[in-house]
């Protein structure tokens, strides 16, 4: 880097004959000097400016904590709008490019003090921008891809394009987690356990859900066999993992350990319960069986966590008789369930009418906590 520009090594990339692109490295610190984010307003007038969203302070943390950390590999790169005032030097020597790209260096023109505007905006990569400004790695090389212009139209273009390509799905990111052994962000990472968990049910010979759970990996010929969503038990799960639920008591949060055989013990012998409870309606397809639906699953989920916290008062985990236990505490609902036919008693609505939405949730989860604890309060 001279006093007023930044030279780095670069490929020219034969894309687009009317717009540039390069692709080179940056220092960390570098990005601050050259790229500035061309936030949303509008003037008084009522027109338009900018493009980029209110900066994510959270999300910006979760990004310096990682790059801070230890065996730091960052190679989700920066996309920068960039002035025509760049120039591109192309390399001496017989073969310079494939066709494809060309070897040359970037040369980037700097503002002439700190408070100048930056050459560059950020299409791409605004909350990384700031926590590589934020990093004490200073000197850590920084992917950037960058395309020639100033047109606020083509980098709006640019802008939608990249931040409208589709999230990666729900059970895709669940059963990759159990699999990832690297620090994950914080949104990450909460999800990881229960994945594990759900992974595990749907494995482990003694579990009920074995094989009946449908994840991102199941093939075509097993989708049939398979009844319950991995999603609904991952977010039933992690409801109990809440400091309201009953696995609450077994996450170690002053070590931040977690004892997971007693989870995975308490989960079974809930489910298998629940499945010898209701032999009828366990296996079924959700259309067949209300109990295998996400509003079944979710629902006698947050029973779970009445049911196992008033077992495990009386009994260990381990106990030979701890099934039976769960068995009597559930048989207290059985009469007034309608998994397969019928219709739900005080709900007015027909079995095959509950919908896996919040509001069917809540009004079945309540409904079976309210019978349990008054026909508990009875027969006391």
């Amino acid at each position: 880097m001279t006093e007023n520009v930044i030279k780095r090594r670069a490929l020219r990339i034969e894309q687009n004959p009317n717009i540039p692109l390069y692709l080179f490295a940056l220092e960390a610190r570098e990005i601050d000097l050259v790229a500035d984010v061309a936030r949303i307003s509008r003037d008084e007038a009522g027109k338009l400016f900018g493009y980029q969203r209110p900066e994510k302070k959270q999300h910006v943390k979760q990004i310096l904590e990682y790059l801070d950390g230890e065996d730091v590999l960052f190679p989700n790169g920066l996309i920068l709008a960039l002035p025509t005032t760049v120039r591109f030097k192309g390399s001496r020597g017989p073969n310079p490019g494939d066709g494809l790209a060309t070897i040359g260096t970037l040369e980037i023109p700097l503002p002439e003090s700190r408070d100048a505007p930056r050459p560059a905006l950020i299409v791409d990569g605004q909350q990384r921008s700031r926590a590589l400004a934020l990093t004490r790695r200073t000197t850590l090389p920084v992917t950037v891809a960058g395309f020639v212009a100033e047109d606020l139209d083509i980098q709006r273009d640019q802008f939608l394009r990249v931040n409208t390509v589709s999230p990666l799905p729900s059970n895709l990111v669940s059963e990759l987690l159990p699999e990832v052994n690297t620090q994950l962000p914080t949104r990450l990472s909460a999800r990881k356990l229960p994945a594990i968990l759900v992974n595990a049910l749907n494995q482990d010979n003694d579990s009920p859900f074995k094989g009946l759970v449908k994840q991102a990996s199941t093939t075509p010929d097993k989708k049939s066999d398979t009844v319950v969503k991995d999603n609904s038990l991952i977010t039933a799960i992690t409801e109990s993992l809440s400091p309201s639920g009953v696995l609450f008591s077994y996450k170690n949060l002053a070590n931040g350990t977690t004892d997971t055989a007693s989870i995975r013990k308490i989960l079974i012998v809930y489910w298998t319960a629940v499945k010898d409870t209701f032999p009828e309606a366990w296996g079924l397809p959700p259309a067949k069986s209300r109990l295998m639906h996400g509003v079944g699953i979710r629902s006698l989920g947050r029973l779970m966590d009445r049911v196992m916290e008033r077992v495990l008062f009386d009994a260990d985990i381990d106990s030979p008789d701890i099934r039976d236990r769960v068995m009597t505490e559930l048989a207290l609902i059985k009469p007034h369930c309608h998994w397969t036919k019928g219709r739900w008693p005080e709900i007015n609505t027909p079995w095959n009418e509950l919908q896996n939405t919040p509001r069917h949730i809540s009004i079945l989860s309540n409904y079976l906590i309210r019978v349990y604890r008054d026909s508990r309060m009875g027969a006391s």
